[in-house]
């Protein structure tokens, strides 16, 4: 049993058992930092903040569903979603997460909490769980490459979900939000912690750079390339990320089939790297296992075209898996795709090359056995004690 505790003096939240639908994540022990880690480090790798849902995804659907009509999915899996796809995404990469979110008092909530603690390791000694608030729930529809989602939720209570004081880290992830700033931001920054930011459609229609003012505590800003043209009124995404490095020191802008490109704007160093092919079945959370790849490779000081490509490849292997959090890819997947990559009958002279820093990475036992099925993907099943 275990007893998570509220931070900042809120009390204990509820109880809770060990999940028995999900055990831990059998993942390949590769620690991408492990060269540079000394005992003055902070705790945690990366701390992020944000909602979590439940996620139910159907699979399986030969086109969209009709009005008025029913559809059979001929599969279904449920995970926890929303900042958790980026944590889970972060965790199966080796590194050490901590998550501060609000928890519905109920066994959606329940269940979220256990997939993420005991079946990804992920600390959520900064969350809590609310009294009385239920969970908030996406349903996902995957069909044709894409996905169609209905959500529900409540708010949360004001003061949640970040906690007054974000714990030391070497990095954090944060999503900005246009016209809004997020105290933790600053404070996570005077801590040390590189902040690494995404954005999402600006709904007003102002696209005004200034109104993110929290980029100024940002070491890199990662968009996509419809939202870095217009944030910087350009025609061209490499334009647009040349532009934003005026903002921000490291400007990754994703150009979705195409790759992406880099620029740091402290040396003037430049990188492409285009997409990987592969049979994309739901895109759900590809974004995060982007971003996700690239924190990663930032904290282990690999040069940036490395860092871009790792992210390019982390985000590809997720796409062919359906479920936000189910599909971020950890080292046995990443392994196995290398291996695939290096055997005789399918050699890629490009991708040998590009992706020669796995060699020193990817241990012999994380290319064994792909895909790896994690825990369990649906709430119904209870394994036997």
């Amino acid at each position: 049993m275990t007893t998570p505790t509220a931070p900042n003096g809120k009390g204990p939240s509820p109880q809770r058992p060990l999940s028995k639908a999900a055990g831990p994540y059998r993942r390949a022990q590769v620690d991408p930092l492990a060269g540079l880690r000394t005992p003055a480090d902070p705790p945690w790798d990366v701390y992020l903040t944000g909602p979590v849902f439940l996620d139910i995804i159907f699979t399986g659907l030969d086109s969209a569903p009709v009005r008025g009509t029913e559809s059979w999915a001929r599969g279904m899996g449920s995970s926890p979603g929303g900042v958790a796809n980026m944590a889970t995404a972060l965790a199966r990469l080796g590194l050490k997460t901590s998550l501060a979110a609000a928890f519905g008092d109920d066994h959606y909530g329940e269940y979220c909490w256990d997939a993420l603690e005991h079946g990804e390791g992920i600390d959520l000694s900064p969350s809590r769980t609310v009294p009385g608030w239920h969970s908030s729930v996406t349903v996902s529809m995957a069909y044709e490459g894409e996905r169609t989602m209905v959500s529900h939720g409540h708010e949360p209570p004001p003061e949640e979900p970040a906690p007054d004081c974000p714990p030391r880290a070497r990095a954090a992830v944060a999503s900005l939000v246009p016209g809004t700033r997020a105290p933790w931001i600053a404070q996570a920054a005077s801590k040390g912690a590189r902040i690494f930011a995404d954005v999402g459609w600006d709904d007003t229609g102002a696209w005004d750079l200034a109104g993110l003012a929290d980029l100024e505590h940002c070491e890199a800003f990662l968009p996509n390339a419809q939202e870095a043209m217009r944030y910087t009124g350009t025609e061209c995404p490499r334009e647009a990320a040349h532009a934003l490095t005026a903002y921000v020191p490291v400007a990754v802008v994703t150009l979705g089939a195409e790759g992406a490109y880099a620029v740091d704007g402290r040396t003037g160093e430049t990188a492409v790297v285009p997409a990987i092919e592969v049979e994309a079945l739901d895109p759900t959370g590809a974004g995060d296992v982007f971003v996700a790849g690239f924190v990663a490779g930032t904290l282990a000081d690999w040069p940036l075209a490395d860092r871009l490509a790792f992210a390019g490849l982390t985000a590809a292997l997720s796409v062919q898996e359906f479920g936000g959090s189910l599909s971020a890819p950890g080292w046995a997947e990443i392994g196995a795709w290398w291996r695939q990559v290096q055997s005789h009958d399918r050699q890629d002279p490009e991708a040998l090359r590009r992706y020669a820093f796995l060699a020193d990475l990817v241990p012999e036992e994380a290319t064994r056995a792909w895909p790896l099925r994690r825990a369990v993907p649906t709430i119904g099943f209870r394994r036997l004690a």
